[in-house]
């Protein structure tokens, strides 16, 4: 017996799209996490012909085990992107043994800039979530070229950064990773600011834990956590743990949840800086960055959180300063 086609005039409601910009492991990796939670349809795009188009096609064919009937788009055309709710730029060069972020500034502006031009022409109330390195240099960049509001442009780094100290302390006091807390700012860079006064298991601050030597064992362990991972793997760095960060931060805007979480964010005065992205707590809803909240912080803390955001700054002035004529 034959299934009659849909009723054209009883169509659901739009559904939620996501464009990943990057078939890479990170891009690839997300699609993966975002369809098998549900949580929206998903565009890859990718320059490499073929690629996002196998990826999206492989995902499709595990729809029925994975039990979701989410769409999928493997791309190379940005007009396939348009009415996108979230675009999430995942594009760029990879650390190497022996670089660092800020290593990769020039090649990668100029693959955001580009990007984050051609995808806000096609969703132009779109949020963006930056995941390219140097991270809040990226995000800085891409603010600037779409001229979105800065509520609606942001930076995946802290749930990542903060997500590797949560689990170094479970590791370390042996417990389920469900009871850590654990918050990181600042940077996406060897200048985070980890701050163990805010991390706890259970409610119990880890300084009642752990003592002073283990802890600072664990934080500087957290500011090498994606250094760690290229050196062992030698090529390419991580892209699980990033896309599963990347990954709570839509699951908190596209399901509105209004989560308190730290992001990269454009401040204007909070904890006394200006014109600059850096991890901050933020609560994220369907308008993206609802408000940035401003934790009291020691001098030892605001000093180091200082020292970070000159870093970023410094690296802004030199990416502005490489492609700025392509602003």
């Amino acid at each position: 017996m034959a299934i009659p086609p849909p009723d054209p005039s009883s169509a659901l409601p739009r559904s939620l799209r996501v464009s990943i910009i990057g078939a890479g492991r990170v891009g690839s990796t997300l699609a993966q996490r975002i369809v098998e939670k549900d949580l929206a349809d998903v565009v890859l795009l990718d320059i490499d012909a073929g690629l996002p188009q196998g990826i999206a096609l492989d995902l499709l064919q595990a729809r029925g085990i994975e039990r979701h009937d989410r769409k999928l788009i493997g791309t190379a055309n940005y007009g396939d992107t348009i009415g996108s709710d979230v675009v999430v730029i995942t594009a760029g060069f990879p650390r190497q043994p022996g670089m660092d972020r800020s290593d990769l500034l020039r090649s990668n502006a100029e693959i955001v800039v580009n990007a984050a031009r051609q995808v806000v022409a096609y969703s132009p109330n779109a949020i963006l979530l930056i995941v390219t390195n140097p991270l809040d240099v990226m995000t800085y960049l891409a603010w600037k070229t779409t001229g979105l509001p800065s509520q609606q442009v942001m930076g995946m780094a802290g749930v990542l950064d903060s997500a590797r100290l949560q689990t170094f302390i479970s590791l370390e006091l042996g417990v389920s990773s469900h009871d850590v807390i654990a918050l990181v700012l600042g940077g996406h860079g060897d200048l985070m600011v980890p701050l163990p006064r805010y991390c706890s298991v259970g409610g119990v601050p880890i300084t009642e834990l752990m003592d002073a030597a283990t802890i600072a064992r664990l934080v500087e362990r957290t500011r090498r956590g994606g250094t760690e991972i290229v050196e062992l793997m030698q090529k390419g760095g991580a892209y699980f743990a990033p896309a599963s960060s990347a990954c709570l931060m839509l699951e908190a805007i596209l399901r509105n949840e209004s989560r308190l979480i730290p992001v990269s964010a454009y401040v204007q005065g909070e904890y006394g800086l200006n014109d600059v992205y850096i991890g901050v707590p933020c609560r994220l809803d369907r308008r993206g960055i609802v408000n940035i909240v401003e934790l009291e912080l020691s001098e030892v803390e605001r000093s180091a959180l200082h020292l970070s955001a000159h870093a970023i700054r410094r690296d802004i002035d030199q990416a502005l300063g490489l492609i700025g004529h392509l602003l």
